[in-house]
């Protein structure tokens, strides 16, 4: 039996959600909770974007409900506003808040993070209890309902649809952010900061986005609180309903906009028939609602640990894969170095950490249109210094220069806008993303499109662009069919194949290459090998480290011998071969 389209499901569903308050026969109840479940899929949706696409998990999302829910209660109730002035002002007040604790949260990582927002969840719950001008614990009562021309809506059923769209205008606009450069960056979150650092993306702004982004969607829900519920209180905004805010986008698929909508549904609904159907089955069992519902909540987890969105959305067949238009203008390139020009020079580098010397005094260069090869014993230092020429870790010591400025001193980002690319030793890939929109991240710097134009699909003619520059790419290192897969589908050697097409995508003057043939086949490394004697002929000079003596031997102009941290050969790939000091750190002595 065929299944039924997931636009027809959306489709249907929304005609049910719009059709059933109309119904004489749809109790007034029913439509009061799906208003509520309404309020709260607004702050699960931030939630989805904060912690399932960015990582960053937060309990304290209800503190950003209650000021948009106490700004428009004190401008209402005090200075004579109406309800629909009040509302730029809540989400201008929510904003701000949010853009001052993100500051100082999102610079923390680990379980810092959660701690931190526990904290400040916390702080204001009191806060909003103890100050007098916002009613202390008894709240502040009174607030005016919205009024749409003549009508107050007053009634569930009139409020309902207002709810809602609010709702589906969030949806639309989330969809849109995670669709764009901006959205990449902030999913890009998850595979670590040091390999987005890496590609151009400001991981400290990309975090503060998506922070501020899912603030203003709860400052909103307690705008519409506030003027549904006619008084706020601080109860509604404790800790307690920001951990269950946190559950609705988890149980309901955390890495999923609509898995948001579908997890504050299915809490709301389960909260109070556990709430009103249990001192029915048993006596005395109002207190053991929260038990079941944790339990029952548990199990869901347990055997859909993806989240409920997930499983409904196998009902359809799999969603269109993303369209590359092909035709879009290429992005504008850089001219590449001068044939045999010096480009990147390492003068006496050195790495310490602690007593242990990662990197002695290791000095080197890398001319335009050249492939160096930097090989070396396992622990030789040669991924460390790799990750010193890119920003990830700065020298202890030394000067690093490329193109003639010094860079040792400049974060990731910095480098890779002067042209330096590079792939990494352990695959770094978002798994979930699929190959085009992982080498997509490596045109970031080629497109400079901001949130706001993301949010409001402005940003579609640039869009195209970078993602017919990601397609491109990908066809030149032979992934083609593998375009639209999720990265996490692909052999090894193959995602190491995707990150040289992400690392292209920078148009880089330098290319670093950490173990490239790693998992290639042979056939699979001759093509490797052809691909980058095209990238040398182009202009685009290559640093590598690789393992395979055959594939660096026939490959490279000049090789750069590490042991220990320290320099001990360089020279032509023959005159390397044949020196004794290599010879004896690779095979122990010449015999």
């Amino acid at each position: 039996m065929r299944a039924a389209s997931p636009r027809l499901i959306g489709l249907a569903a929304v005609a049910l959600m719009g059709v059933a308050p109309l119904l004489p026969f749809t109790p007034a109840f029913w439509i009061t909770l799906a208003g509520y479940a309404g309020l709260s899929s607004l702050v699960a949706i931030g939630l989805v974007l904060l912690t399932g696409v960015g990582g960053m998990t937060s309990f304290g999302q209800a503190a950003f409900v209650g000021f948009g829910a106490y700004t428009t209660a004190v401008l209402t109730t005090s200075f004579g506003f109406s309800p629909w002035a009040t509302l730029p002002v809540s989400l201008l007040t929510t904003g701000l808040a949010a853009l001052a604790i993100g500051l100082v949260t999102v610079r923390l990582s680990g379980h810092y993070l959660p701690l931190g927002t526990i904290a400040w969840g916390i702080s204001f719950f009191y806060l909003f209890g103890n100050l007098a001008a916002l009613g202390g614990y008894d709240g502040i009562g009174g607030i005016p309902p919205i009024r749409i021309g003549p009508w107050d809506l007053v009634d569930a059923r009139a409020i309902y649809y207002l709810i809602w769209l609010f709702v589906l205008i969030a949806v639309v606009l989330s969809h849109n952010l995670l669709d764009s450069r901006m959205g990449r960056a902030i999913r890009a979150l998850r595979g670590g900061g040091a390999f987005a650092e890496s590609f151009g993306v400001d991981t400290a702004e990309a975090k503060l986005v998506v922070f501020v982004y899912a603030g203003l969607l709860a400052g909103l829900s307690g705008w519409l609180y506030a003027h549904v519920q006619r008084s706020v209180s601080p109860s509604p905004f404790g800790l307690s309903a920001g951990i269950e805010y946190l559950l609705m986008a988890v149980l309901g698929g955390s890495g999923y906009v609509l898995g948001g909508v579908v997890g504050a549904g299915v809490v709301a609904v389960l909260n109070d028939q556990l709430q009103n159907g249990l001192p029915k089955l048993i006596e005395g069992g109002g207190n053991l609602d929260a038990i079941v519902f944790g339990i029952l909540l548990v199990a869901a987890l347990q055997f859909a640990r993806a989240g409920l969105w997930p499983m409904l959305r196998r009902l359809g067949p799999p969603a269109a894969p993303k369209s590359v238009d092909l035709s879009a203008p290429p992005l504008p390139r850089t001219p590449p170095p001068d044939k045999g020009a010096p480009l990147l020079e390492v003068e006496g580098v050195s790495k310490r950490f602690g007593g242990l010397v990662a990197v002695n005094d290791v000095s080197f260069s890398v001319r335009g249109g050249e492939i160096v090869g930097l090989i070396g014993p396992n622990g030789a230092g040669k991924s460390t210094t790799f990750n010193l020429l890119t920003g990830v870790t700065s020298a202890t010591s030394g000067a690093i220069r490329f193109r003639g400025e010094r860079i040792d001193r400049l974060p990731a980002r910095k480098i890779a806008e002067r042209g330096i690319a590079r792939t990494f030793q352990h695959v770094k890939l978002v798994p979930g993303m699929t190959v085009l929109e992982n080498v997509a991240i490596g045109a970031h710097l080629r497109a400079r499109v901001g949130a706001l134009s993301s949010l409001f699909r402005l940003d579609r003619a640039r869009e195209a662009e970078i993602i017919a520059e990601a397609a491109r790419q990908i066809a030149r290192v032979g992934l083609a069919e593998h375009m639209h897969k999720p990265a996490g589908s692909l052999a090894l050697g193959q995602a190491r194949v995707a990150e040289i097409a992400r690392a292209l995508c920078l148009d880089p003057a330098l290319l670093l290459l950490d173990e490239p043939a790693a998992g290639l086949r042979f056939a699979e490394k001759k093509q490797l090998a052809e691909l980058l004697k095209r990238l040398r002929a182009e202009g685009t000079s290559i640093l590598l480290v690789e393992h395979d003596m055959d594939f660096v031997m026939t490959l490279t102009d000049h090789i750069v011998v590490l042991d220990f941290g320290a320099k001990i050969a360089e020279g032509a790939p023959k005159i390397v071969a044949e020196s004794p000091v290599v010879l004896e750190a690779y095979l122990g002595g010449v015999e």
